[in-house]
């Protein structure tokens, strides 16, 4: 069976598994090197795959590789990719904005949906987790850069909201998502870093024995900076470019 699988394999399809395999191993030093600056281990930084628009067969060549996490932005694709996936020991996350009216279609199939930005959306989450017996694990999505185009609440905001949703049942928080501005220079983008780290650290010290929220997961961090990301206390970094090549669009 094996041979016939290798068989089946493109040129096209083969030399992208070797540009993954290439790139996994620079993105991992560069994470390393970058923990380690920071005084933390390279165990402690997560790399999540982020998979849009990538094929099923190059997602899962990477998690074969040991890539634990993946993260896809839209619900229409994920669900379109999810049977498909190798899931045993994967950690499958929502990582771009979620609708309310998109909820249903997505919780109980991810571990955690790092896009939360509003007590709306948390309660529909909560709803349906509840519905399924389970919990979900989220994330607060914070607008680090007050862009008018961009989800996520204000770092102000940030505080009020993770106590508020942390009372709904079905739903645990886990922490922070933030996605600097695009067009910044990287000294800029390393001080929205360091200011949303400031934020997760300070929410964090705010924690009361009656607090239902942790926060363990700190998300920042993309193909363009994300040693910059690690080295202002990132603990989880979102790769897609630079571990799968460009993204080719379907026309």
């Amino acid at each position: 069976m094996q041979e016939k699988s290798s068989i089946d394999l493109s040129p096209e399809l083969l030399q992208r598994f070797h540009d993954v395999e290439e790139n996994l191993k620079v993105i991992r030093e560069n994470i390393a090197e970058a923990a380690v600056k920071s005084g933390r281990s390279p165990e402690d930084v997560i790399l999540m795959a982020v998979t849009k628009t990538v094929p099923v067969e190059v997602i899962n060549h990477a998690l074969s590789l040991g890539v634990d996490y993946m993260g896809e932005n839209k619900v229409q694709e994920l669900n379109s990719k999810y049977d498909s996936l190798i899931k045993q020991d994967k950690h499958i996350h929502l990582i771009g904005h979620l609708q309310t009216n998109k909820v249903k279609q997505v919780v109980g199939k991810v571990e955690m949906i790092q896009s939360v930005d509003s007590e709306r959306v948390a309660s529909a989450i909560a709803s349906k987790s509840r519905e399924l017996g389970i919990v979900t694990n989220v994330l607060v999505e914070v607008n680090i850069g007050r862009e008018e185009n961009k989800s996520g609440v204000f770092p102000e905001e940030a505080h009020e909201l993770v106590c508020k949703i942390s009372e709904f049942d079905g739903i645990n928080v886990q922490g922070l998502m933030a996605i600097p501005p695009a067009d910044c220079e990287i000294i800029q983008t390393r001080r929205y870093f360091e200011e949303i780290y400031k934020l997760f650290i300070d929410i964090g010290a705010k924690k009361t024995h009656n607090s239902n929220y942790t926060m363990n997961c700190l998300s920042m961090g993309m193909s363009a900076d994300y040693s910059e990301a690690v080295l202002e206390g990132a603990t989880m970094v979102r790769v897609g470019t630079a571990l799968f090549g460009r993204r080719i669009y379907n026309k």
